[in-house]
């Protein structure tokens, strides 16, 4: 048995599955080589590399303004504070697996004092009954499209479309957390700006599916994000040059953007190859976007040896963590980009009998 780590044995494959490839220097490198050395830096929020990337993304979203955020935490710790303070009651409310419940060491909390009502189970999506049986007066109501932590689940159309209507017709703002949002337009077959039109304020980052170092953008009307700018101000966002950050979000948008489909159609391929194997399940079982969860019927310590054991004998790299459930199995997610299309599809097959002739074997003894 090897005795190697499930991250050492992934990181030694010659076709990992996921993402867009290693994180490192040369995402930087490849996006500035197009770049004139005379370009100038954005100074303080202001210049034309700036601007110009922020009145871009404005276009695409169909908002009238755009801000261009270092982190996506900063920008919705914001948005909510905007939102709570026009309407003079610091309530909102959002899914009990939201990234500021689970992620920002309450952050909105204790920067903000804005107290969250957890609307809906846990296991499954906020519906429009959940919103309309709200039993507070509420400010904001918070959706993420996909619903990340249950697996990048999504709501019918339809279903968004009268949560909208509701909440305009009773004055609460509703935000987006679309941190992937350009990885749902397959799914609803319909363009970023026409799902952000439901939305009176957007949040989309620049580092999951598009694959930049870091960055988010965060739309609305012209007021809103003015205010906006202002709080990036409190906040410490306004560094004294974002260029960095802005120049590799808009290469690797402009390179991906027409991609979303391809990774949303891989995605779907992948995950029936997990579902054709006993003992695997996925979350959604068929995706809708290009990330999902992959549940294994076996704890952690005995998926391991397995995974690294398919890993070494066919190169194919799966995953590098695993996650333990509370019901005796473990799980991962994968987000498919570049990589994806470049693993030869006998690999894949390959990979996939011997994971499931392993795990018949791990079941019987």
């Amino acid at each position: 048995m090897s005795g190697k780590t499930l991250i050492e044995a992934f990181e030694q494959t010659a076709y990992p599955l996921g993402g867009n490839g290693p994180r490192d220097i040369q995402v930087l490198k490849e996006a500035f080589e197009a770049v004139q050395g005379s370009l100038s830096s954005d100074m303080y929020g202001n210049g034309k590399v700036i601007e110009d990337f922020q009145n871009k993304m404005a276009s695409v979203l169909g908002k009238e303004s755009a801000v261009f955020f270092p982190t996506g935490t900063m920008a919705q710790q914001i948005a909510l504070r905007i939102w709570c303070d026009e309407k003079g009651l610091k309530r909102v409310a959002y899914h009990p697996l939201c990234h500021l419940e689970i992620h920002e060491q309450d952050g909105m909390k204790e920067l903000h004092h804005i107290e969250p009502i957890l609307l809906a189970d846990k296991d499954r999506l906020i519906s429009l009954t959940d919103v309309q049986q709200l039993g507070e007066e509420i400010s904001c109501l918070l959706l993420e499209l996909p619903q990340r932590e249950i697996g990048g689940q999504l709501p019918e159309f339809e279903e968004l479309e009268s949560i909208s209507a509701y909440c305009r017709e009773k004055g609460i703002k509703l935000h987006l957390d679309g941190a992937r949002l350009f990885e749902i337009t397959p799914y609803y077959e319909r363009s970023a700006a026409e799902i952000c039109a439901l939305f009176d304020s957007v949040y989309v980052s620049f580092y999951k599916g598009i694959g930049g170092i870091a960055g988010a953008i965060l739309a609305g009307a012209a007021d809103f994000t003015e205010k906006s700018k202002v709080w990036k101000r409190r906040h410490g966002g306004d560094l004294i040059s974002l260029y960095p950050y802005i120049v590799s979000s808009e290469y690797y948008f402009d390179q991906r953007i027409g991609k979303m489909a391809q990774y949303y159609e891989e995605a779907k391929e992948l995950a029936a190859f997990y579902n054709e194997c006993a003992g695997i399940f996925t979350k959604p079982e068929v995706p809708v976007s290009n990330m999902f969860h992959v549940y294994f019927e076996l704890p952690e310590e005995k998926m391991v040896p397995i995974l690294t054991s398919v890993f070494e004998t066919t190169g194919v790299g799966l995953t590098a963590w695993l996650r333990n459930t509370d019901e005796g199995t473990c799980l991962f997610e994968i987000s498919i980009g570049d990589r994806y299309a470049n693993v030869p599809k006998d690999k894949i097959r390959e990979a996939f009998r011997l994971l499931g002739e392993k795990i018949k074997e791990a079941a019987i003894s």
